[in-house]
């Protein structure tokens, strides 16, 4: 089990959180249970469903979104794991513009590629070979960071995250 996704009052997405956290929230009614797991857990006078989607009692202001810089997990679960030059599975990052020719770590220039067409691509630009990308890079949906947290996401997350990634 990935853990449990813990929703704001207005059913946007927040965190994922260890299942007894979960069960922490529900047990001090901080939270409402969304979705269950079809699990139990069982003490000596108390039969819980295993939460898999809960929502806070009380709206939780997110002031502002944090700026993330790329990381290897993340450029990964937002290409989700193939390349971005052939399609196949992905093994390393790629630069798209090579960062000996000026180019950025950034979400826009930094793309999941296999070691063939990395080492094909090498320090070149685009342009300058027969390569070309499935889709332009840019900064990742916000439910990439639950993927990321969560190392996948559960079919029974996917209706309250806004881009419906799934777990493959």
């Amino acid at each position: 089990m990935a853990g449990v996704l813990v929703l704001n009052a207005t059913f946007e997405p927040l965190a994922v959180v260890s299942v007894r956290r979960g069960i922490c929230l529900l047990l001090a009614e901080k939270v409402e249970l969304v979705t269950a797991s079809g699990r139990f857990v069982r003490s000596e006078r108390l039969v819980l469903d295993v939460p898999s989607v809960v929502r806070l009692g009380r709206y939780v202001s997110v002031p502002y979104q944090r700026h993330r810089s790329p990381s290897r997990r993340g450029v990964f679960a937002r290409d989700r794991h193939s390349c971005q030059y052939c399609g196949g599975p992905a093994e390393t990052l790629d630069h798209v513009v090579p960062r000996s020719r000026g180019g950025g770590h950034t979400w826009d220039n930094v793309v999941a590629a296999c070691r063939r067409c990395n080492a094909a691509k090498r320090d070149r630009l685009l342009p300058e070979t027969t390569m070309r990308l499935t889709r332009n890079p840019g900064p990742p949906p916000p439910s990439t960071w639950i993927e990321v947290a969560a190392g996948s996401i559960p079919a029974l997350w996917a209706p309250f995250l806004t881009d419906g990634r799934r777990s493959a």
